[in-house]
C-alpha cells in the first residue's frame, strides 16, 4: 500500500522538460503577435493611415499600445525663418481590438499546452511555463519598441511651391503686399515640417509585463478543463464558474458590437473606415457602454476638433457640460434610446447568472442557498471586472500647435469612469 503511494507520488513529480517549455512559449508568443499585428495592420490600412506614413512602424506602435505600452508623438515646424515652432501631441488610449486578439491567441495556446500534461500540474512547472511566456513576450515587445518609430517630413519643394511664378499672381495686390510675397514664398519653399512618433521603451515593457501576466491569470481562471496545482483546486469550484460566465458574456457583447459595425458599414459611403475603427476599437466602445449601463458615472472633457471623436450623445453632453459627470439619466435627456443600454446590460448580467449557475456544482444546498452562493460569487467577480473595464477604456488625448510660446491650435479629450462606483455597482 505504502509502496503504491510512493510510486504514485514519484510519478506526480515530473521533471520539467525545458525544451517543451521553450517551444510552448515560442508558439504562444508567436501566434499572439501575429494576430495582433494582423489586426493592427488591417485596421490601420482600412482607416487610410498608411497613406501618411509607413505601415510597418505604425503597426509596431499599435501593437505596443494594445498591450498597455506608451507612444509619444511629436513634431517640429520651421517656417519663415522662425525656429522654435513645435507641434506636440499626447495620447493615452489602448486599442483593445489589438490587445484582445493577442490575448485570445495567447490564452488558447497556453491552456492547450497545460491540458496535455494531464489532470494535475506542479506549481513549479506552472511557474516555469508562465515565466517563459512572459520573458519571451517582453523580449518581442522590446523589439517592437525599437522598430515602432517613424518620422514623416514635408517640405515646401515637395508640395510644388518652388514652381510658383515670380510675378503675375502678386503684381496686382494693393498696398505693396505683392512686393513682399515673393520673398515670403521663397521662405515657404524652405519650410519643413517633421511629425514623428516614438515608443517609450521603459513604460511599454512595464505595461506589457502587466498585460501578459494578467492574460495568463485570467486564462487560468476562465478555463474549466485546465489542470491546477493541488493548492489551487478550490478555484475550480469557487471562482472559475463565475469568471468564465462573465468573460463569455463580455466576448459575446464584443461580437455584437462588431456585427453592429458591419451592418453600419453596409450603408455608409466609407465602409472601410468603419471596419477599421471596429477592428481596433470595438471592445473599447462595448466595454465603455457596459459600466455606463450599470449606472457608473463618467467624467470627461472635450475641446476643439476632437469633439467629433466621441459617439453621440456623449459628444453633445461634454461639449455643453464638462463639469458634470455623464450618467445614463443625463444622457437620456439628449437621446431617450440610451435607456436601451440599461436593458441590454441587465439581460447580459442575467445571462451571466444563468451560466454561473449551470457551471457551479449544486451539492446539498437548497435552491435559495444555491442561488445566493452563485449571486455572491458572480457579484465579487463583477466588482473586480467593472473597474478593470473602466481603467482599460480610459482615453486621454490633447494636441496643440505652439509657435514661439503662443498656442495656435488646441484640442483635448479626456474620458474616465469612476472606478470606485464601478466596484460598488458591479457588486450590486
Amino acid at each position: 500500500m505504502s509502496a503504491t503511494r510512493s510510486t504514485a507520488a514519484a510519478g506526480q513529480v515530473r521533471r520539467i522538460r525545458w525544451g517543451d517549455v521553450l517551444l510552448t512559449a515560442i508558439a504562444c508568443v508567436s501566434w499572439a503577435l501575429v494576430g495582433m499585428a494582423g489586426v493592427a495592420a488591417l485596421g490601420l490600412h482600412l482607416l487610410g493611415a498608411d497613406t501618411a506614413g509607413s505601415l510597418g512602424p505604425m503597426t509596431a506602435a499599435a501593437v505596443v499600445l494594445g498591450v498597455g505600452g506608451s507612444v509619444t508623438p511629436s513634431g517640429d515646424v520651421s517656417a519663415f525663418g522662425l525656429e522654435g515652432a513645435e507641434a506636440t501631441t499626447a495620447i493615452e488610449v489602448t486599442p483593445l481590438g489589438v490587445g484582445l486578439a493577442g490575448a485570445l491567441l495567447l490564452a488558447f495556446f497556453f491552456l492547450r499546452s497545460l491540458r496535455a500534461l494531464g489532470v494535475e500540474i506542479s506549481p513549479r512547472e506552472l511557474a516555469a511555463r508562465a515565466g517563459a511566456v512572459a520573458v519571451l513576450f517582453l523580449a518581442m515587445i522590446a523589439g517592437l519598441a525599437w522598430a515602432g518609430h517613424d518620422v514623416i517630413t514635408l517640405d515646401g519643394a515637395s508640395l510644388g511651391l518652388d514652381q510658383l511664378p515670380d510675378g503675375g499672381l502678386t503684381d496686382d495686390l494693393p498696398g505693396g503686399i505683392g512686393e513682399l510675397l515673393p520673398d515670403r514664398l521663397g521662405d515657404l519653399v524652405e519650410a519643413e515640417a517633421a511629425v514623428g512618433f516614438t515608443v517609450d521603451t521603459g513604460p511599454s515593457l512595464l505595461g506589457a509585463l502587466v498585460w501578459v501576466l494578467g492574460v495568463l491569470v485570467i486564462a487560468l481562471l476562465v478555463s474549466r478543463r485546465t489542470p491546477l496545482p493541488v493548492a489551487l483546486t478550490f478555484l475550480h469550484r469557487a471562482v472559475r464558474p463565475a469568471v468564465s460566465a462573465l468573460v463569455t458574456v463580455l466576448l459575446v457583447a464584443v461580437a455584437a458590437g462588431l456585427a453592429a459595425a458591419a451592418y453600419a458599414a453596409l450603408g455608409d459611403d466609407h465602409p472601410g473606415r468603419i471596419a477599421g475603427a471596429a477592428l481596433l476599437g470595438a471592445p473599447n466602445g462595448v466595454w465603455l457602454a457596459v459600466p455606463l449601463g450599470m449606472f457608473v458615472p463618467w467624467d470627461g472633457k472635450v475641446t476643439g476638433a476632437l469633439t467629433e471623436v466621441l459617439p453621440a450623445p456623449l459628444d453633445e453632453f461634454f461639449s455643453a457640460s464638462a463639469d458634470e459627470p455623464a450618467t445614463v439619466g443625463r444622457l437620456a435627456e439628449l437621446d431617450g434610446r440610451v435607456w436601451l443600454l440599461v436593458v441590454a446590460v441587465a439581460v447580459m448580467m442575467l445571462f451571466a447568472g444563468v451560466l454561473t449557475a449551470a457551471r457551479t456544482p449544486v451539492g446539498s444546498l437548497s435552491a435559495a442557498g444555491f442561488a445566493g452562493r452563485c449571486a455572491l460569487r458572480l457579484g465579487l467577480v463583477t466588482a473586480l471586472v467593472v473597474p478593470l473595464m473602466v481603467w482599460l477604456t480610459t482615453v486621454s488625448a490633447d494636441a496643440s500647435l505652439s509657435v514661439l510660446g503662443f498656442d495656435a491650435f488646441d484640442a483635448g479629450l479626456s474620458l474616465q469612469g469612476q472606478a470606485g462606483m464601478g466596484l460598488l455597482l458591479g457588486a450590486v
